[in-house]
């Protein structure tokens, strides 16, 4: 793997749009992408080697961040005033390559690409307690209109009761992957000290939630875990739902979740995963009946008005882009 993109195959905004891609969120920050770069097209591929084996066995938390990663591309192209062409595993023999996306025609960007592609250096993972500030009804409206501009849909558990029941569900499945020695093994293996590229730094967990609070947030095992902070008493929760569970349609739930993240970032919000029950089959297929059992749960998130947080690191784009020679 190359050190850099030769600028001799590279066309204006490939660049940019590699350094977007790799701003995506993914499991465990485990960022399993690689891209290569061939005549001004962008290949995207899963690295099977960075998908985690205990709580992702099929890929799929992987796919959707190769699919967050992929939407940052494109309105990185749209911002630089192209139109994105994308096609999605356009190759059977090829099952690691997921996407081509090239620059097609020029094109002024429109206001949200703007605004989307702004938010992506300043979207990150926020573990710590939000402000007992409700989401107004219009952003509300704007985050769901995010997820269905991508073909998915956002479910707020905001219905008596609802909240309640996913909070069961949740310490349910917390508890499940805490007690599994090798789930703790892999979140360990995958959690930083130090100065490094991936993985979650043990300074990005937040607090433990006073009174054991609504919501089973994720330890990380850092310096702030053993302190314990109240955290919002009613907290807004989403469930991204795709209408299939193909790898297809994985990947593009992945964009949609990274458009509502976005829109979030946009509108001054904060968001945090709670992937417990997604992660847990048993949970899974509680959560779909849950919400109806006709569409399926592929990211769970908790939004709101946060205080400023660190984001995690990430590799640089060189470290994971191929540049393949010109023929």
């Amino acid at each position: 793997m190359s050190t850099i993109v030769p600028a001799s195959i590279t066309t204006p905004g490939i660049e940019a749009a590699l350094a977007a891609a790799v701003r995506a969120p993914s499991p465990h920050n485990t960022q399993p992408w690689r891209f290569r770069v061939h005549a001004g097209r962008i290949d995207v591929l899963l690295d099977p080697e960075r998908v985690l084996r205990v709580c992702d066995p099929d890929a799929r938390e992987a796919l959707l961040a190769c699919g967050a990663a992929i939407l940052n591309i494109r309105l990185s192209i749209a911002e630089a005033g192209r139109t994105p062409i994308v096609d999605l595993l356009p190759d059977r023999e090829q099952p690691l390559l997921l996407a081509t996306i090239r620059p097609g025609r020029p094109r002024s960007p429109g206001p949200e690409d703007i605004r989307l592609a702004a938010a992506i250096q300043r979207r990150h993972t926020n573990r710590r307690p939000f402000l007992d500030r409700r989401v107004p009804l219009h952003l509300r409206h704007a985050l769901r209109r995010a997820a269905i501009a991508e073909g998915a849909r956002l479910v707020l558990l905001d219905h008596p009761g609802q909240l309640d029941a996913f909070a069961a569900l949740l310490r349910r499945s917390d508890q499940l992957q805490t007690q599994d020695p090798a789930f703790r093994a892999e979140l360990a293996a995958w959690t930083r000290d130090g100065a490094a590229v991936d993985g979650v730094p043990r300074t990005a967990g937040g607090p433990r939630a006073l009174d054991g609070g609504v919501l089973a947030l994720r330890d990380y095992g850092g310096r702030d875990s053993v302190a314990e902070r109240r955290f919002e008493r009613d907290p807004l929760v989403a469930v991204l739902q795709a209408p299939g569970d193909t790898r297809l349609a994985r990947l593009r739930a992945g964009q949609a979740l990274q458009r509502v993240l976005l829109t979030a970032t946009a509108h001054g919000l904060s968001a945090s995963f709670l992937a417990q029950p997604v992660e847990v089959p048993a949970g899974r297929a509680v959560l779909k009946a849950m919400l109806g059992d006709r569409e399926h749960p592929q990211a769970v998130l908790r939004l709101g008005y946060g205080f400023p947080a660190t984001g995690t690191p990430r590799r640089p784009a060189h470290a994971v882009t191929e540049a393949l020679p010109q023929r």
